[in-house]
């Protein structure tokens, strides 16, 4: 009589490996794990992809909600455009990169217009809270005169740069009637020139427009 069990039909067939566990089971598996993949790219790269598509597709008409003017096209900083700093060493302006920067334009003697121009910089950037450190003043001196010690001592954060006046007014434009000299400008963190705020400006406004800019932007 035998003893040997009957045989399987699968018998003699070498049995199907088993998946190591969290190995990926199958190609919708596989799948699975690219789609993820993509998506954790996509969510990374949201919020730099945000903020240009605020500030550089969709266009500001009638009812905008941005109070400066957007540059169009993007003005890079010069990669000539050398300035002097109070240590009287020359360096490109673009070495700022990195930063949003709110730049003004004025000779050394600094009148009212220069000084409000000024306040408006250090106030705005102040209003920022923790994202201020993101923000840097600059003001392009169109000459090397002296600066008088009180505005030395009232703005002690603001870069004081001597700039070539005919580089930079190559570089920063001005409204119909104006010249540069009555604004204020934006740069962004890639050294794009992105915005020009009016003569005579509602500092209020421009602070809207600068916290909007440093919310949707990851950068600098």
């Amino acid at each position: 009589m035998s003893t040997q069990s009957p045989r399987s039909p699968q018998a003699g067939k070498s049995a199907a490996p088993k998946a190591m566990p969290g190995q990926p089971n199958g190609k919708g598996s596989w799948q699975r794990g690219r789609w993820m993949l993509l998506l954790l790219a996509i969510i990374c790269a949201a919020p730099i992809a945000v903020s240009y598509f605020m500030y550089y597709v969709i266009k500001p008409s009638g009812s905008s909600t941005s109070y400066g003017t957007l540059v169009e096209p993007q003005r890079p900083i010069p990669d000539s455009l050398v300035v002097t700093g109070e240590d009287g060493k020359p360096v490109k302006l673009a070495t700022l990169r990195g930063h949003w920067l709110l730049i003004s334009v004025d000779s050394s003697a600094c009148d009212k217009a220069c000084v409000t121009k000024l306040y408006f910089m250090r106030q705005i950037r102040a209003a920022q809270g923790p994202e201020r450190e993101r923000v840097v003043e600059v003001w392009l001196r169109t000459d090397a005169g002296k600066v008088a010690d009180v505005i030395q001592t009232a703005y002690p954060g603001t870069e004081m740069l001597i700039a070539d006046p005919a580089q930079v007014s190559a570089w920063l434009p001005a409204d119909q009637g104006t010249q540069i000299t009555d604004h204020i400008y934006m740069v962004d963190p890639n050294g794009n020139l992105m915005m020009r705020f009016p003569k005579d400006p509602n500092p209020s406004k421009i602070k809207v427009d600068v916290t909007k800019l440093l919310k949707w932007s990851s950068i600098g």
